[in-house]
C-alpha cells in the first residue's frame, strides 16, 4: 500500500482505530476514517486483529482506501482452549484480549514516528483502553450500530442489578432510556442467556464504557430522536455521545461481475423491485428458504434476490466467511428460476449492494436489519421488509417497525418459519399497498434528514468537528 509522505506523516494529527472482527464493524469505521482524512485532514492506521488469514474482503476494502489511511494485521490468535460453541461475541472479545501485546507494540512503533493523539475501538475493545492510557491517548469508542442499542449497552450494568429472571421472561417491555418500551424477547442475542459467557463478555464491556472520552454513533438525531437525547443528557461519569452518521459506503464497488443484475434493473419499471439480501453474514435453513422462494413467486412482485446456501444451525453461518459454499441457486425450489423469469431475478452469493439500493427501479428492502444495510437504505429512502436473523437486528427491526415507521414485519409461525402466504402479504403490502405509500414517504423524509444531517453545517458533521477539536487540543498539549 502506498505509503503517506513522511512530512504529513509526522505533522498531521494520527490517530489508531482497533476494530473487532467481521465486516459489519470495520465497514463503517472504513467511513469514519475516510471521513477524518477527507474533512479534517487527519491521519488514520488501522491495527486489526485477527484469528486467521484475512479475508479477500478486508484486504480488498483497506486496499482502495486513501493515502492517509494505513493498516496493519496483527498476528493471528489461538481459539484452541475455547469451548466448541463459543458464541460470536465471546471469540471477539477474547480476539481482542489475546491481541494486546502485539498492539501495545504496534502502538509503539506508530508512537515513535508520529503525531498520535487518540485510540479508537468498537464496542467489544474497551480491553484496549488500558494499553491507550500507557501511551497517553485519549481512548474513544465508535458505535457501529443504534443509538437505541447504545442506549441500552449504557443501561445495561444497572438493568442487570434490578432484574434477577432472563430479559424475555419480564412481563412487561424493558425502558431503555429515550427509546420506545421493547419487550425482553426482542433485545440483543447476547443478553438473551445471562448464565452465558457472551452476556458475562458484554456486562464487562459495557461497564467500562464510561472509561472511554468520547463515543461516536453511527446514526442521526432525526433517526433516533429519543434515544439520542437521552444519551446527550448523560448521567455523571458517563462519556459524552456524537452522532455522526449516517456513515455508509456509497462508492461504486470495484467487482466487475456486477453489470448482469444492474443491467437487469435497468430494463425494470421505476420502484418496482423488491431487493431481498440477507447482509453478508445472514443464512437461512432450507426449509426458509423454500417459502421465501414461493412466497417471492406467490406477490407477483419483481425482485432481485441475493441466494445463499442455507444453514441448519445458526443464522449467522457466513459472518466470519462471505461466500457461499457450493451453489445456492441448486437449494432453490423446483422450477422456481423458470416460472419467475423475467419478473424476478436470482444472484448467487454476493450483489453490488449499494448500487441496488441507489437504482431507481428498487422499490423495497427486505433486509436482515443489520445497520449498515439499513443506513445504505434510509441514504437512498427505500423502505423496508424487516426480516431480523442474530445480533442486534431484533432490535433494530422492532424500532424500525414500531417506533420509527419504515418497515413491515412478516410474523413467524410457531416453529420459526415465516410461511410463504405471510411473506407475499407483506410484499404486496410494501410494494403496492396504503401502508408501503405511508412507510415510502417516511423513508423519503428521513432521506433528506440524512442528507441535511451529512451536510456542511449539518449536526452530524458538527459532531465529528467536535471530536477532532478535542483531539486537537490532546496533541497540543502532549507534543508540547
Amino acid at each position: 500500500m502506498e505509503q503517506p509522505q513522511k512530512q504529513t506523516q509526522s505533522e498531521a494529527t494520527h490517530i489508531a482505530i482497533f476494530p473487532t472482527p467481521g465486516m459489519g464493524h470495520l465497514i463503517p469505521l472504513l467511513e469514519f476514517a475516510k471521513r477524518l482524512v477527507h474533512n479534517h485532514n487527519i491521519n488514520v492506521t488501522f491495527i486489526i486483529p485477527t484469528d486467521g488469514s484475512p479475508t479477500k474482503a478486508q484486504k480488498s476494502s483497506l486496499d482502495a482506501l486513501p493515502a492517509a489511511i494505513d493498516y496493519v494485521f496483527l498476528p493471528p490468535v489461538s481459539f484452541d482452549d475455547v469451548p466448541e460453541g463459543a458464541k460470536i461475541e465471546t471469540l471477539m472479545s477474547l480476539t481482542v484480549v489475546r491481541s494486546l501485546s502485539s498492539l501495545r507494540e504496534s502502538l509503539k512503533s506508530l508512537a515513535s514516528r508520529t503525531k498520535l493523539v487518540s485510540l479508537v475501538v468498537d464496542l467489544f475493545g474497551t480491553d484496549a483502553f488500558d494499553v491507550a492510557k500507557e501511551f497517553n491517548l485519549s481512548p474513544y469508542m465508535f458505535y457501529p450500530s443504534t443509538a437505541m442499542a447504545l442506549s441500552l449497552f449504557i443501561y445495561l450494568p444497572k438493568l442487570d442489578e434490578t432484574v434477577s429472571c432472563e430479559y424475555r421472561e419480564l412481563p412487561e417491555p424493558v425502558r431503555i432510556p429515550g427509546c420506545v418500551p421493547i419487550p425482553g424477547k426482542e433485545l440483543l442475542d447476547p443478553v438473551q442467556e445471562r448464565q452465558n459467557d457472551a452476556y458475562k463478555w458484554l456486562l464487562h464491556h459495557t461497564k467500562r464504557y464510561r472509561l472511554a472520552e468520547g463515543v461516536m454513533v453511527n446514526s442521526f438525531k432525526e433517526l433516533e430522536p429519543g434515544a439520542i437525547s437521552a444519551l446527550e443528557d448523560k448521567e455523571p461519569g458517563e462519556p459524552p455521545v456524537y452522532p455522526v452518521g449516517p456513515l455508509v459506503n456509497m462508492e461504486p464497488s470495484s467487482k466487475v461481475d456486477e453489470s448482469a443484475c444492474l443491467k437487469w434493473l435497468d430494463e425494470q419499471p421505476h420502484g418496482s423491485v423488491l431487493f431481498v439480501s440477507f447482509g453478508s453474514g445472514g443464512t437461512l435453513s432450507s426449509e426458509q428458504v423454500n417459502e421465501l422462494a414461493l412466497g417471492l413467486e406467490a406477490s407477483e412482485q419483481r425482485f432481485l434476490w441475493v441466494v445463499r446456501t442455507p444453514n441448519e444451525t445458526v443464522a449467522n453461518a457466513a459472518y466470519f466467511s462471505v461466500h457461499s459454499q457450493g451453489d445456492p441457486l441448486y437449494f432453490l425450489p423446483n422450477g422456481f428460476l423458470e416460472r419467475t423469469k423475467g419478473r424476478g431475478l436470482a444472484v448467487p452469493s454476493w450483489a453490488p449492494q449499494a448500487k441496488i439500493l441507489s437504482h431507481g427501479s428498487t422499490g423495497g428492502f427486505l433486509t436482515h436489519c443489520g445497520w449498515n444495510s439499513t443506513l445504505e437504505s434510509v441514504v437512498n429512502g427505500v423502505p423496508l421488509i424487516a426480516w431480523p436473523l442474530y445480533a442486534e437486528q431484533k432490535m433494530n427491526a422492532f424500532m424500525l417497525a414500531q417506533d420509527i415507521g419504515v418497515a413491515l414485519r412478516p410474523k413467524a409461525k410457531e416453529n420459526g418459519i415465516v410461511g410463504k402466504e405471510e411473506i407475499a402479504n407483506v410484499i404486496k403490502g410494501l410494494m403496492e399497498g396504503e401502508e408501503g405509500k405511508r412507510i415510502r414517504n417516511q423513508m423519503k423524509n428521513l432521506k433528506d434528514a440524512a442528507s441535511r444531517a451529512l451536510s456542511e453545517d449539518g449536526s452530524s458533521t458538527k459532531a465529528l468537528s467536535d471530536v477532532v477539536t478535542k483531539w486537537q487540543k490532546h496533541q497540543i498539549s502532549n507534543y508540547k
